[in-house]
């Protein structure tokens, strides 16, 4: 292998998975190699897989055989996994994908690139045998954070792990290189959960909370921003959670001023919050601090009481239309979006109900609707009284054109409000972005009509909402009233 070698990374799943990618990419360019856009044009190709649900895990097979398809053009050479499904799965994925030419943990992170040249050179890299994340940290919060220097955490690097050669001159580095680019980035806040949902495997690959220090934050956003990013999209599997294990109640709130200050960057937006974590005072703080948009990603899941508890949640609609009433007193245009599964074992026909007067009542911006699939390793799997596959089939059909319709009357209420949007793109004179409402790639977009011809990608433009195409806003320019 030359210090030459080209490599493509193909990032799957959520902007957790994105912030990975990116670490990968930083270490990878910091070790020698070349990244590349086209992976026609790689030797190595990485997958950076999700393991979330069925269709994400077959969205990462998929992915993975088509790379190993490349390798019959003479280019590409080797095919590596890495992410969520590499993690889980381990030995088990390398046996059942010999196409994959490695299966790489989370505990190669480390020294990725050196761990590739192995593989560019033919040597055979045995795959890790899977254990639970959650046991290589303390039970207690408090004791995480000293604990943590000693396991591997993707995305909680600190800001001197990359060479002073990728460092920009204008500040610290961060222990990431931009794949794609674009106005906006993830940052990840914090790394795994606590939380034991009955339906989810997450915590037990991703391992316990663990929250990333204040002051490595605000250097990477900074960062960032040296990089022409103007949005900073803060992530993590519990945002709410940031600081439990900091001894400080109200860490994001104090990290979100911080983070006002940072120059360059515009907008923050906070992302993965747990409804039954969001605090009085992170919902002023959300509401008041400059620069943060008023944007609430609020995980509901259901509303039935009885459904939520089975899950290991909690809530009823009343509270959660109360966190609403709150968010929307002190920011009437707030954006809002949310999650709700279906099926989950137990629910009965008057829980679908409750769910669906629930989302009449939230006018919600986004809504995601997922059909429930039993995810092994969880609780779900061992419960009673599973709902057919037919019902869930036909109440996922119910919720999902309920949904659609409820966000598209939502976009219509819209029409008339005037708003900043944040440009990402300009294709023959039309400018399209986002509002301060709609998060990046999943809550719709704004076109910008009668733009001016020196709005760059980049840009925050003023405009009046005209009408609105399905959840898609259009906009026409005018000045900041």
């Amino acid at each position: 292998m030359t210090s030459q070698t080209r490599v493509h990374i193909v990032s799957l799943g959520c902007a957790r998975n994105d912030v990975d990618s990116e670490e990968l990419a930083g270490r990878l360019e910091a070790g020698g190699f070349v990244l590349v856009d086209e992976p026609t044009e790689a030797e190595a190709v990485v997958v950076n897989t999700c393991g979330f649900i069925e269709s994400a895990k077959k969205d990462s097979i998929d992915t993975l055989l088509a790379a190993s398809d490349l390798k019959g053009t003479g280019v590409t050479q080797r095919v590596v996994a890495v992410g969520c499904m590499a993690e889980r799965y381990g030995t088990e994925l390398a046996d059942a994908l010999p196409e994959a030419d490695a299966v790489l943990g989370f505990d190669d992170y480390a020294d990725i690139d050196a761990k590739l040249r192995l593989i560019m050179s033919g040597a055979h890299l045995e795959a890790h045998t899977p254990t639970d994340r959650r046991r290589l940290l303390p039970l207690a919060p408090a004791d995480r954070q000293e604990a943590s220097r000693m396991v591997s955490i993707p995305g909680l690097g600190g800001p001197d792990d990359l060479p002073a050669g990728l460092a920009p001159a204008s500040g610290p580095r961060a222990p990431r290189r931009r794949i794609g680019g674009g106005p906006s980035a993830p940052v990840k806040i914090a790394s795994g959960c606590d939380r034991r949902c009955a339906f989810c495997a997450i915590p037990s690959f991703r391992g316990s909370f663990v929250s990333r220090p204040a002051s490595e934050i605000v250097s990477e956003v900074a960062w960032l921003a040296d990089h022409g990013v103007r949005e900073a999209f803060l992530v993590s599997e519990n945002t709410s959670s940031y600081g439990k294990d900091l001894g400080e109640i109200a860490a994001l709130e104090g990290l979100l001023t911080d983070l006002s200050r940072v120059e360059g960057v515009d907008w923050i937006r906070v992302s993965y919050l747990q409804p039954a974590e969001t605090r009085p005072g992170l919902i002023e703080a959300m509401c008041s601090v400059d620069k943060v948009v008023p944007y609430f990603d609020l995980s509901f899941q259901h509303a039935a009481p009885g459904v939520l508890r089975r899950m290991r949640r909690f809530g009823d609609p009343e509270s959660f239309l109360g966190l609403l009433e709150r968010i929307r007193a002190l920011r009437p245009r707030a954006g809002v979006r949310s999650n709700v599964i279906v099926g989950f074992p137990g629910e009965t026909e008057e829980d679908i109900e409750t769910l669906i007067d629930f989302l009449g009542r939230a006018r919600l911006d986004a809504l995601g609707v997922f059909a429930y699939s039993d995810e092994e390793g969880t609780e779900g799997v061992r419960l009673a009284d599973h709902v057919p596959e037919e019902v869930i089939a036909e109440r996922f059909e119910r919720v999902s054109d309920l949904a659609a319709l409820l966000v598209e009357e939502r976009a219509q209420e819209r029409v008339g409000e005037h708003v900043r949007v944040l440009v990402e793109s300009i294709e023959d004179g039309v400018a399209t972005g986002r509002a301060e409402h709609q998060g990046p790639e999943v809550d719709g977009t704004c076109t910008v009509t009668q733009a001016t011809s020196s709005l760059a990608v980049g840009d925050l433009v003023w405009g009046r909402v005209e009408a609105a195409e399905g959840v898609d806003l259009i906009v026409r320019e005018e000045q900041p009233q």
